[in-house]
């Protein structure tokens, strides 16, 4: 549930039972109106909550009726997991399969490549680049991945 911060969580422990309008999900948990429906529309996009639409036959405007369904989280965690995994790997693949150096200094991180094509002088600042061990790095991904694998 990341995607919806701190006054997502917080509007979501608040929202009331059945369907409830927006505003009064504001009013009860005290979270802007705006963040609100920002919220609702992320748990909407990831199957969490679903709406449905009244039209007031006076106004003619569209008042939308908000209820929370957790239903299929599982699914949606798995998926979730399967998307960061895969993302992990690529980004292993990536650091395995490539040799870095990068600027004393902290501005850059560069292929090798790249590097030669600046004849190993940091673009930014001008000091000598230096061989990047990323093995540490690597190692990190690697956990990441297996612990994942495992769960």
């Amino acid at each position: 549930m990341s995607h919806v911060g701190e006054e997502g969580l917080k509007m979501i422990e608040e929202i009331p039972e059945g369907e409830v309008k927006d505003e009064e999900i504001a009013a009860k948990s005290g979270v802007p109106l705006n963040t609100v429906r920002r919220t609702l529309f992320i748990l909407y996009e990831n199957k969490f909550a679903i709406y449905r639409r009244e039209k007031d036959p006076n106004s003619g405007w569209l008042t939308y009726l908000w209820h929370l369904d957790f239903s299929n989280i599982e699914h949606q965690l798995m998926k979730e997991k399967k998307k960061l995994l895969r993302n992990l790997k690529v980004r292993l693949d990536f650091e395995e399969n490539n040799v870095f150096y990068t600027c004393p200094q902290g501005c850059v991180r560069l292929l090798f490549n790249e590097a030669t094509e600046t004849e190993f002088l940091c673009p930014m600042c001008g000091e000598d680049l230096v061989y990047y061990d990323n093995s540490r790095f690597i190692r990190v991904l690697k956990k990441r991945v297996d612990d994942l694998n495992s769960t």
